[in-house]
């Protein structure tokens, strides 16, 4: 069976982007990667997704929900969107290059 037989395409539903902020990479150095999720997604489904997708294995899942704020912009009232953050714990000696994309 080969490998892209075995990957699920809602796999790629659940994550949505890497996150790349001077924060997150300094979460890095503590092998913690950073992804901007779907708001539905549970903690087992990212780790899932994770460990196939980037084919690392993940030690553990953090997740938080950012409420989006009121802004205004030329004059009116809007709202940013609410955002889910994971940070992913991989175990020793896994890494992700989020730069180079899947």
């Amino acid at each position: 069976m080969s490998k892209v037989s075995q990957m699920d395409p809602r796999h790629y539903d659940v994550i949505v982007s890497p996150v790349i902020t001077e924060k997150a990479t300094a979460l890095s150095e503590q092998n913690k990667v950073v992804f901007k999720v779907t708001r539905t997604a549970t903690k087992p489904q990212i780790k899932a997704a994770v460990e196939k997708l980037f084919d690392v294995k993940v030690k553990s899942v953090n997740t938080m929900v950012t409420e989006g704020k009121m802004k205004v912009f030329k004059g009116r009232l809007g709202q940013r969107s609410d955002v889910k953050k994971a940070i992913v714990t991989l175990e020793a000696g896994q890494s992700i290059d989020v730069t180079t994309g899947l």
